[in-house]
């Protein structure tokens, strides 16, 4: 039976309580990570012959000699790598990589530029881009990209092994992918759904979107998906320069927050599952919009750069450019302008595509090999989940109970390791102040005093007058 260590957050059947979660910021920052590596995870896992394994996102360059003995494969799904913020963690991906003997596997990795598709803001990092494809592709046959923009990216480099394949997420329920219109048109008290990025809402023109949508919609709600959000929401913590933006929905301040408007997700399936009752999606977030069309509700991406852009494109997703969508952008607009058919009709052949990628660089999947992912949605099903993490807006026992008691868990369990670390500390010390002591030499003295004591008295004598 083979053994995939595969990227991730964790385990899509990992139950984790929010307080935990939030902690550990088990959705490395952006829980629309978990949609994919959830989704990678599924179509991985085939019953009596593949088992797949999360490594919780941790980079551990000193692990590759475990991995090299444990696994058969790394497998690393990835969203918008290739940008100067993740240069860092992608530079310690590399030095792992590049210590493994077994076959390395990149899934959907996206290049980030502007809406013009410039390469530019880039270069800096190329050499750091360089090491990293040039490491995977010494251990595959082929490196898989989201999108046009990014597959350009790397072959203008001089890359031939690559391979346009999209993303995970949207191939998790396989080769069936049914995204319908489920009524004729929005009304005031249909059920939406918004989401966006600090940079969209502070800077890219969602803020106003938001306000009159809200305004127009009675039953608006805000999902966001930076573990910021997620803070605020249940601490109501403000203390940090993303959680004092006061135009998100998830900030204490604003309207939505206090209306109890506004949610964010731990886990994809409940994520999923919640959207499954709503009409109409639409927002900058392309895993939040992703979310919505599994659970087959239109969506429609409002797109902030180029990552946004080549995932629409390909999948055929209905979209348009953020900085040309007007203040007073109706969703029900939107919606009647949304056509989902070359979505839902060319789904199978991007499948198939994907499908062929896994197979030439050696992964078996579950539909073609095992059960559909039968198995694998049974054993989700059996778990209890956290709900969606709404606003902090009351002060019943029950949410008092839930929250403190995870707090004096930390204090119990830190004053613990406290303890522990000053005996350490003080057991250092005196084997140090033995060791000290045990090696203490008396100096020798230098040769200035020992001049000094040969010459000095005779010098005095000398130098002493006579009566």
């Amino acid at each position: 039976m083979k053994r995939l260590l595969l990227r991730s957050g964790k385990s899509p059947f990992d139950v984790v309580p929010v307080e935990e979660a939030l902690h550990r910021d088990v959705f490395a920052t952006n829980s629309g990570n978990l949609i994919f590596s959830d989704a990678a995870h599924k179509i991985l896992t085939v019953p009596g012959r593949t088992e797949v394994v999360s490594n919780g996102i941790a980079t551990e360059v000193g692990a590759a000699g475990r991995i090299n003995e444990e696994y058969d494969a790394f497998v690393v799904p990835l969203a918008n790598a290739f940008r100067p913020t993740f240069e860092l963690p992608l530079q310690r991906l590399t030095r792992l990589i590049s210590k493994l003997k077994i076959p390395v596997v990149v899934l959907g990795v996206g290049a980030q530029a502007g809406l013009d598709n410039d390469p530019a803001r880039l270069k800096a990092m190329e050499p750091t881009v360089r090491a990293f494809v040039s490491a995977v592709l010494d251990h595959s046959a082929s490196i898989g990209v989201r999108g046009e923009f990014t597959a350009k990216y790397l072959t203008d480099m001089g890359f031939r092994d690559v391979e346009i394949i999209g993303c995970p997420s949207l191939f998790m329920h396989g080769d069936r992918l049914g995204v319908e219109k489920r009524v004729e048109a929005l009304t005031a008290e249909s059920r939406i759904a918004i989401n966006g990025s600090h940079t969209a809402v502070r800077s890219g023109g969602l803020k106003p979107i938001i306000t009159r949508t809200h305004e127009h919609y009675p039953n608006l709600c805000f999902i966001g998906q930076n573990i910021t959000d997620a803070r605020q929401l249940h601490w109501r913590d403000v203390d940090s320069p993303a959680g004092r933006v006061k135009q998100m929905p998830t900030h204490p301040d604003h309207p939505m927050y206090r209306e109890g408007k506004a949610r964010v997700y731990i886990d994809p399936v409940t994520w999923i599952d919640d959207l499954k009752g709503y009409d109409f999606s639409f927002g900058s977030r392309i895993h939040g919009n992703i979310a919505a069309l599994l659970a087959g509700t239109p969506a429609t991406v409002l797109c902030g750069d180029s990552r946004t852009l080549e995932l629409c494109r390909y999948f055929e997703i209905p979209h348009r450019p953020l900085n040309e969508a007007p203040a007073d952008t109706d969703p029900a607009r939107l919606y009647e302008e949304a056509d989902f058919s070359a979505l839902n009709g060319n789904h199978r052949e991007r499948f198939d595509r994907f499908m062929g990628f896994l197979e030439k660089n050696g992964l078996e999947n579950t539909f073609t090999h095992g059960d559909g992912g039968a198995a694998f949605d049974k054993q989700l099903r059996s778990l209890r989940f956290p709900a969606g993490i709404r606003p902090w807006t009351d002060a019943d026992l029950a949410s008092l109970t839930s929250r403190f008691g995870w707090l004096q868990q930390r204090i119990t369990a830190l004053d613990t390791d406290n303890a522990q670390l000053r005996r350490e500390l003080a057991k250092s010390r005196a084997g140090a102040k033995a060791a000290a002591k045990a090696a203490k030499v008396i100096p020798a003295p230098s040769i200035y005093r020992r001049a000094r004591r040969v010459v000095g008295g005779p010098l005095r004598r000398a130098l002493k007058p006579t009566k």
